[in-house]
């Protein structure tokens, strides 16, 4: 059953692109946007990610720390980070357990085939690692993502 507004976020987000564990407790005092997408270096994906680097200094201001996931692997997120010149951690989920847990893996329709992938979905957590709310995949803007959560 997924994580809910209310619920206590997990302590161990995953593995980022240096292949370092990520911790919540490493983000102590600080509010945490966790977001999910599917893919790296696909044209949604990108707007999401270039909307959160652009505004980055005002999540910042307003106590975030931001955080990406996917089920890409670390060396995906590297050439990422580095083409779109990411300031923050993207967790290479490759076996979907954070994913998983948080309720962002599923069976999805396109084009009218059914596949499993990653629900755009979008965790703020507080200071004291309660999630407080939930942006789910028909409201996530790509392009205005950081204004969502500043709002």
């Amino acid at each position: 059953m997924a994580l809910k507004v209310g619920d206590t976020a997990p302590a161990v987000l995953g593995i980022n692109q240096d292949g370092k564990e990520i911790l919540l407790a490493d983000f102590a005092g600080k509010k945490v946007v966790l977001y999910f997408y599917p893919k790296d270096s696909t044209p949604g994906c990108t707007a999401q990610a270039c909307s959160l680097r652009d505004n980055y200094e005002l999540l910042q201001a307003a106590g975030y720390e931001v955080i990406g996931v996917s089920t890409d692997s670390a060396a995906s997120h590297q050439k990422f980070i580095a083409k779109q010149n990411l300031p923050f951690n993207l967790i290479a989920d490759t076996d979907k357990t954070l994913s998983e847990l948080l309720g962002t893996w599923g069976e999805k329709s396109m084009y009218g085939k059914q596949y499993m992938g990653t629900f755009r979905t979008t965790f703020l957590i507080d200071e004291a690692g309660i999630i407080t709310r939930i942006i789910l995949p028909k409201e996530v803007s790509t392009k205005d993502h950081a204004q969502q959560i500043l709002a």
